[in-house]
């Protein structure tokens, strides 16, 4: 006989259950009566509900809307750098004036570790997947913004992150700051290792173009990034 017991989930046992009685007419009366249950799952020791399991009830129910709520709740007042947030899928897009980030390169690529002046972007994200574009400028993009190839190695030319072997773990995340803190940390804290087959981002050689910004406090030439058609109304929906 073959052991299919690794193929059983979780198995679940009755704990206990409520009954809801209620009196027929306009102004209906409600009464909850709850029952524990034993070992082979048939109802017992019949009582009315109590506050105490009231309570127990509504923290368990709490507890797992929680658990299957989006991670999108702000921790204050929400930071002027969020331009979108879609509940229904989970997804922030925003935006990041050009700063100065820590990057590193495989070896293959012949690039120091350093750090680096990059352009300003513009990040969508849900807890699975992470796209970036390049900005022109620091402004808080528009709606009619047009947005730029994001000059990095690893990105697909649909604007996609390739994360490579990098553990991304988001479901944990509480809230809306640490989602997209942790998304731009994910992205420059990975190795930046090659291009996506015929597809350059920018104009010019990109490798070139990063060796001679480490460790060199350079701003990012603007000039060789490459416009993608599209707007940030494009990327919206």
């Amino acid at each position: 006989m073959k052991d299919i017991t690794e193929n059983f989930g979780t198995l679940y046992h009755p704990k206990s259950a409520l009954v809801f009685y209620q009196t027929k007419g306009m102004n209906s009366d409600t009464y909850v009566e709850y029952f524990d249950m034993d070992k082979n799952g048939n109802p017992i020791n019949a009582h009315p509900l109590t506050v105490r399991e009231a309570n127990q009830l509504a923290k368990a129910l709490k507890t797992a809307k929680e658990e299957k709520e989006p991670c999108l709740k702000s921790e204050g007042i929400i930071s002027n750098a969020i331009l979108h947030i879609d509940p229904t899928q989970n997804k922030v897009i925003w935006f990041t004036k050009a700063m100065q980030r820590e990057m590193c390169f495989t070896e293959n690529l012949g690039i120091p570790k350093g750090l680096v002046n990059v352009p300003p972007m513009l990040w969508i994200a849900n807890k699975n997947s992470l796209s970036v574009f390049a900005l022109g400028s620091n402004r808080r993009p528009k709606e009619n913004t047009k947005l730029y190839n994001a000059p990095f190695f690893n990105v697909y030319e649909n604007a996609n992150v390739c994360m490579g072997t990098v553990d991304v773990q988001m479901k944990k995340i509480a809230s809306l700051e640490e989602f997209t803190i942790a998304w731009e940390n994910y992205f420059f804290n990975s190795y930046f290792s090659h291009l996506m087959p015929d597809y350059n981002p920018i104009e010019g050689n990109c490798v070139t173009l990063w060796e001679s910004l480490v460790n060199t406090n350079t701003t990012f030439p603007k000039e060789v990034l490459k416009k993608n058609g599209k707007t940030l109304k494009d990327v919206l929906s």
